[in-house]
């Protein structure tokens, strides 16, 4: 950003043609030339815009006191320019606002200094109308140019942090080396950090949840502790200093909030779910555990994918879910031999029922997940209960073992976990 009432503004107005006197032909009643100071009314423009840099006014004034007097429009080369200054604008930090109000403090300072013409009412006008007009076109122009280079500020942001992640992940660099580039993107990694994942169960793009308003959600809930946001396969990634037990929870329910009302309010639209009757939200977060260190980031990212993936694998209906509550889930798949063949001598010869082995095993999920009641399962299921025990019922047949015997129970219900983590039926168990 170019410092502020330094030298750099003085020289910029002189190198754009702002004396401090230019003369207005044309305007006054008299027929006497006016003289207007561009440079004075510059510096005022740029203290009223809070210190908003001159320079980035370029040419603005000379072209519009010239639209004045001739009555012209902003040509194609000046509207370039005024793009251009905005396009720097962004590069330097300076807000938007501030560089809108440069632009038009100048234009009504400069109307100000212009001598009316009583005599010629209809000259006044078109006068008006032509510098109404020309700040109409620079400031569109410098907008435009101005969203282009924030643009390209936020694209080289979010490289850098998913080059800083990538590196942290894999471990290149060094350790000082991710230290200082961590602090530099705001984080502090010698303390303790969380990471959560969020993203759709649907496979949603990440890049279209980041943004300056995630940004802004995370740090306002992460605050004071550090935050970082970027995107990583599909899923927005957030990594949170956690010097209590609180900031990743704080966080959490913001981020779950602000992806909610992402959404678009869909579950209004599909109707509302009737009691009893939880189903898959369509965002979905994982937490991970805390650890100090870079090495902590990265344990605790993988604890939140191994989350993630776990909760979308079993259809849990809280939209929050963390690596802590399914440490169940995690021995089970550590031994992924054993599960599956837990699940290939329990539950494969339910697939010799008339529909396959698919409406067996989600009976018995609805079963389990309702503390064995089946008339719940039954209201889960959108079945009658006389379906549901029918259903139950075969599964005793064709396993030999009673779904309500608490001994078979716990063994069916382990196989119902496995059987959905490993996608199955759906999925070929491997050696089958």
């Amino acid at each position: 950003m170019w410092p502020r009432g330094t030298g750099h503004d003085h020289g910029c107005l002189a190198h754009a043609g702002y004396p401090a006197g230019r003369r207005c032909p044309g305007v006054n009643a008299r027929g006497e030339d006016h003289t207007v100071d561009l440079a004075a009314i510059t510096r005022a423009a740029s203290r009223e815009a809070g210190g908003v840099p001159a320079g980035l006014l370029g040419g603005y004034l000379p072209a519009v006191l010239d639209a004045a007097s001739s009555g012209r429009r902003l040509s194609a080369g000046e509207l370039a320019e005024y793009a251009r200054s905005g396009e720097q604008a962004a590069e330097g930090g300076v807000a938007l606002r501030g560089l809108v109000d440069l632009y038009l403090s100048a234009t009504w300072r400069l109307w100000r200094e212009l001598p009316a013409d009583t005599e010629s009412p209809v000259a006044l006008r078109a006068a008006g109308l032509a510098v109404l007009r020309a700040a109409d076109d620079a400031v569109a122009a410098t907008a435009g140019g101005f969203e282009r280079g924030y643009l390209s500020v936020a694209r080289r942001e979010e490289a850098e942090r998913r080059e800083f992640f990538e590196d942290l992940l894999s471990g290149r660099g060094g350790v000082a080396d991710l230290l200082d580039r961590g602090e530099r993107l705001g984080l502090r990694l010698t303390g303790p950090h969380q990471v959560m994942l969020a993203g759709s169960d649907g496979h949603g793009d990440g890049g279209v949840l980041a943004g300056t308003h995630i940004d802004g959600v995370v740090a306002e809930a992460a605050a004071p502790s550090s935050s970082l946001v970027l995107s990583r396969r599909g899923r927005l990634v957030v990594i949170v200093g956690s010097a209590d037990d609180g900031e990743a929870g704080t966080v959490a329910r913001a981020l779950a909030r602000a992806l909610g009302r992402r959404a678009g309010g869909a579950a209004e639209a599909g109707g509302a779910a009737e009691a009893g009757e939880p189903g898959p939200p369509p965002w979905r977060i994982a937490v991970g555990r805390s650890y100090p260190g870079p090495s902590g980031v990265v344990r605790s990212y993988d604890e939140a994918e191994d989350a993630f993936d776990v909760a979308h694998r079993l259809g849990l209906a809280d939209p929050v879910v963390s690596a802590a509550d399914l440490l169940i889930y995690q021995v089970l798949l550590r031994d992924r031999a054993a599960i599956t063949d837990l699940v290939r001598t329990l539950l494969t010869p339910l697939a010799r029922a008339r529909g396959g082995a698919g409406p067996l095993v989600a009976t018995l999920s609805a079963y389990y997940a309702r503390g064995g009641v089946a008339a719940a399962a039954a209201r889960d299921l959108h079945l009658s209960v006389r379906t549901v025990t029918y259903r139950l019922a075969r599964v005793r047949e064709l396993t030999g073992r009673d779904p309500a015997r608490p001994a078979d129970a716990l063994a069916l219900q382990v196989a119902v976990i496995g059987a959905r983590m490993l996608d199955w039926p759906a999925t070929r168990l491997e050696r089958e």
